[in-house]
Parts: structure tokens; C-alpha cells; sequence
């Protein structure tokens, strides 16, 4: 789901809401070194899941993931969406059973993951 990996993303890489693009305080995050560390890439996923505490990026992500999924990431800049895209790919394919939580949570009537679903398994 497109949107879905736009709110991961954001949790890397968002910032507060602005009146056109989210904020990119965020945006040079190394991605690589999160998703190789399972112990960070869990505590995201927790916090998101809302299992956890959260740290100021996921703190903020969760303020936009409703948004975001709502408006296909129009507010995302385009490295926060090219994250988004990283992020969503390394779920799908090494943490399955998070993704299926996320999806559950954040989209339960598989609105956004059926529009995408082409998309989302290029990802994997």
C-alpha cells in the first residue's frame, strides 16, 4: 500500500505539519542503518502500532499517518515518499507480520491496499 509506506516513512521523516509540503527535518534520517537494526526497526513499529514508546520522529509520524494515507502523501516531499517506498518494501519483505498489523490498524478495510496492490507486491 502506497500510502502505508508513505506513514512509515514519515515516522523517519517527517516533520510538523506545514501548510504545503510536512517539514523536512526528518528527511536525512539513514534509513539503511534503521531498517538493518531490528531492534530499532521494532521499537518504530511498536510506537506506530502504538505498543511502545515512541521517539520524536515516530511521535510526529503517528500525527500524519491518517493524513497521509488519506491524501496518497500529497504533503510528502519527494524524499520522504522515495522513503516511504524503502520502508514499505523492507516490511513487506523481511517483517511480514508487522506490515499485517499496520495494514489491520491503519487501513482495516483494505481501502489503500487494494488501490495499490499492484504496486505494494513490486515492492516485496
Amino acid at each position: 500500500m502506497k500510502t502505508l509506506l508513505l506513514l512509515v516513512t514519515l515516522t523517519l521523516a517527517a516533520g510538523l505539519v506545514s501548510s504545503q509540503k510536512y517539514p523536512e527535518k526528518y528527511d536525512q534520517l539513514d534509513l539503511e542503518q534503521i531498517l538493518s537494526n531490528k531492534r530499532l526497526t521494532k521499537t518504530y513499529i511498536k510506537c506506530i502500532l502504538e505498543l511502545g514508546r515512541c521517539s520524536p520522529e515516530a511521535k510526529e509520524l503517528k500525527g500524519h499517518i491518517s493524513e497521509a494515507l488519506g491524501n496518497g502523501c500529497a504533503r510528502c516531499t519527494n524524499n520522504q515518499r522515495e522513503g516511504a517506498r524503502r520502508v514499505i518494501a523492507h516490511l513487506i519483505k523481511h517483517e511480514p507480520d508487522a506490515w499485517k498489523q499496520l495494514v489491520e490498524k491503519y487501513d482495516p478495510e483494505r481501502v489503500y491496499t487494494s488501490k495499490y496492490d499492484k504496486e505494494l507486491r513490486s515492492l516485496g
